[in-house]
């Protein structure tokens, strides 16, 4: 793990709040040169401590709007059954969030879908290119927190 200092972790705080900030405001706020602070963001770049940058789109503005957690168990737990449902749920642009957990449940899935006909189309998907044992379907009724910001 790269070492990052208090300076470093200003910097990341500004950028996870306002990644558009322009290296002169960005520099200006933390009371950093330009060019030190570019060597900075430089240096947590190349590191992989930023993964990217990015715009957040609220989702229903663009007509994702119903969210759905999707806890799937299977039987099978090789390798190649992992490849290629990872493969077919990277295919999906629907699926925003997969992770592999430990608990009841094998897999839990994010997906952002326009109603309850549009996720049955999903599932489908799903469905038609792996064997799944359980799947369960968790519709938010209401985001009460979302954070993207990664505590510093």
């Amino acid at each position: 793990m790269e070492k990052i200092d208090q300076i470093d972790r200003l910097i990341l705080r500004q950028l996870q709040r306002d990644c558009s900030l322009s290296l002169e405001k960005l520099a200006e706020k933390l009371g950093l040169s330009t060019n030190a602070c570019w060597r900075r963001v430089k240096r947590l770049n190349d590191a992989g401590i930023i993964e990217r940058r990015v715009a957040l789109v609220v989702p229903e503005s663009v007509g994702w709007g119903v969210t759905v957690f999707v806890a799937i168990k299977t039987n099978d737990h090789s390798e190649a059954w992992l490849t290629k449902f990872a493969a077919a749920a990277s295919q999906i642009e629907e699926v925003v969030e997969f992770y592999r957990i430990a608990g009841d449940v094998d897999y839990l899935l994010k997906l952002l879908v326009r109603d309850v006909t549009d996720y049955d189309r999903v599932y489908k998907k799903l469905a038609s290119a792996v064997s799944m044992s359980d799947v369960s379907a968790s519709f938010a009724m209401e985001r009460i927190k979302y954070e993207t910001a990664v505590p510093i």
